[in-house]
Order: structure tokens, then sequence, then C-alpha cells
């Protein structure tokens, strides 16, 4: 028997289009996964289960941030990062109009909040509070002008300008800021290499790293969505001819969800380090990311000597 009729003798047809349990769809935007063809209780049930991942990593995130007493803002941005999950999985099983809102403009505040976490750091209390102020406005006056205009492009180029301002300002901090201190550290111990201390250039190749690893996972779900956009009707085609639960892995938009996920939690992560660096404390935390497969996270020395010996 060969391989595709094992497929085929392994699988079972979409249902036909039909009227769901939420009832007409309101939202502005729809996706390439057919509405309700898997299941009358859910629209679009691959884009619905793959936001699971924001939940796990969210919780992961902000159970790390308690244990390890990381700075509150981001305990609150992993808060911001899991409600974007949530809305995202209310809005792919309803395709309603307020639950579309939750999830793109969690995803807004929560860039906002790294914004702010990345800019209040090391200044005044009165600079801090002005900018919080000055990203509250700015974060509203996106709301307003998205709820006006309902133009996803608006949203789209909102989001896509905020990611790249924190991105980028990241890495001017890392190589501005942080190198030169790390460097400076180092040298005060006189030669600075020890067993349990890397060197300034390792710690920074670290970071490099990560922030590669996340940027390629987050472009990469970004260039399968639109791909996914670009050959929507061939694809579904595809989908019916492969059948459940093959045509699963064709669907772009979940992987979006899942690549997306992955790479703003790893820039999370990563200005998480970054800020321990800054203050100092990479005698004390350690970036603990065993293999490329799994989750990085900022952890004490203990507790990653202890990890290692499990």
């Amino acid at each position: 028997m060969s391989i595709k009729s094992l497929l085929e003798s392994l699988s079972f047809p979409y249902h036909e289009p039909r009227h769901g349990f939420w009832g007409e769809k309101t939202s502005t935007l729809n996706f390439c996964e057919e509405d309700y063809v898997m299941s009358y209780y859910c629209a679009e049930v691959c884009n619905t289960l793959t936001n699971a991942l924001f939940v796990w990593l969210g919780y992961r995130g902000i159970r790390n941030c308690i244990k390890y007493s990381h700075p509150l803002i981001f305990i609150i941005t992993f808060a911001g990062y899991m409600i974007v999950g949530l809305g995202s999985t209310l809005f792919h099983a309803s395709l309603k109009y307020p639950m579309q809102l939750i999830d793109e403009l969690a995803m807004i505040y929560t860039t906002c909040l790294m914004c702010f976490a990345t800019f209040s750091y090391g200044r005044s209390t009165r600079f801090s509070s002005l900018l919080g102020v000055a990203l509250v406005g700015l974060a509203w006056f996106i709301t307003a002008r998205y709820y006006k205009t309902k133009n996803p492009q608006f949203h789209q180029d909102a989001y896509a300008v905020l990611t790249a301002l924190v991105v980028f300002s990241n890495l001017w901090i890392m190589e501005r800021q942080l190198r030169p201190a790390l460097r400076k550290r180092e040298d005060a111990r006189q030669g600075g290499r020890t067993p349990k201390l890397p060197t300034a250039n390792e710690m920074v190749k670290q970071m490099w790293v990560i922030v590669a690893t996340g940027l390629s996972v987050f472009l990469g779900g970004y260039l399968i969505w639109n791909l996914d956009n670009m050959y929507c009707s061939a694809i579904r085609e595809l989908r019916h001819e492969l059948g459940l639960p093959w045509a699963v892995v064709l669907e772009g938009h979940a992987w979006w969800h899942l690549m997306t996920g992955i790479g703003a939690y790893f820039y999370i992560i990563w200005r998480i380090w970054i800020h321990r660096c800054l203050d100092g404390d990479e005698d004390k935390f350690r970036l603990n990311w065993p293999s490329m497969i799994s989750m990085p996270e900022v952890v004490t020395i203990q507790d990653k000597w202890n990890k290692k010996q499990q």
C-alpha cells in the first residue's frame, strides 16, 4: 500500500460549509481556514486551539517572574501576552467583532508594556510617569482610530512599528550600553573569567542567538500566513483532497499563532535577561536555554545548576 493510499484510508472528509453555533460573522477579518467545516461549535478549530500556546507560555512566564522576583512590569507583560491568546481563542471560535478587538488591541497594549520596560529602565520616577502617560495616550489613540476606521492594515502597521521600535532599541542597548558595562565589570574582576561566569562577549553572543532565533521564528510565521492568504483557494482544495486530520498541517494562520507565540515569548525573555545584566546581576542569574527546541528562561545560578543535575 502506498503512503497516499494509507493516508486516504486513515482520513475523513470535512463537513460541508454550514451555519454555526455563534451565528452570523461580525468580524472584519476572516482567514483561510473554512468556517464551521470541522465543528458546529467552533468557527475555526485550528486557529482556536493553537492559541493554547500563548496561555501556557504566559503562565510559565508569570510563574518564573514570581519565582525569581523579576520586575513587576514583566509579570504584567506576560499577563497581556496571555490575554492576546485568550482573546484570539474567542475571536477565532466565534468570528465576532468584540472578540477580534480583544485579540488585536491586546497585542498593541502588550507591546506598549514592552516599550515601557525598555525606555523606563534607569530613568527617574518623573520620566517613567511621563512615559507611562504617553504610552497610555498612544494606546488610546490607536484604539480609537482602529475602532472608528475598522481598518486591519492600520492595526497591523501600528503593531509592526511598535514591535520594531522595541526590538531595535534593545539591540542598541545591548551593544552600546550593556556590552561595555559587562566588559568593565569583567575587567574589575581582574581578568574576569571564572569557571562559573561567562565573559562579556559570551553573554552578548548568547543574547544575539536568542533574539535572532525569536525573530526568525516570528518572521517565518508571518511569511507562512501571507502565503496562506495568497494561495488560499489552492490550499483549501489540497486540504479537502488530504482530508482530516492530515489537512490541519496546511492551516497557515494556525502556524502563525504558534510561531509568533514563540517569537514573542523569546523577546520578552531576552528583555528580562538584558534587564538583569544591566542591573549587574549576571553573577546571580543565568539564561537557561539547554537546546534550540526548548523554551528559554532567566533563572538563578543555583537553579540552573540544579536543572543540569536533573
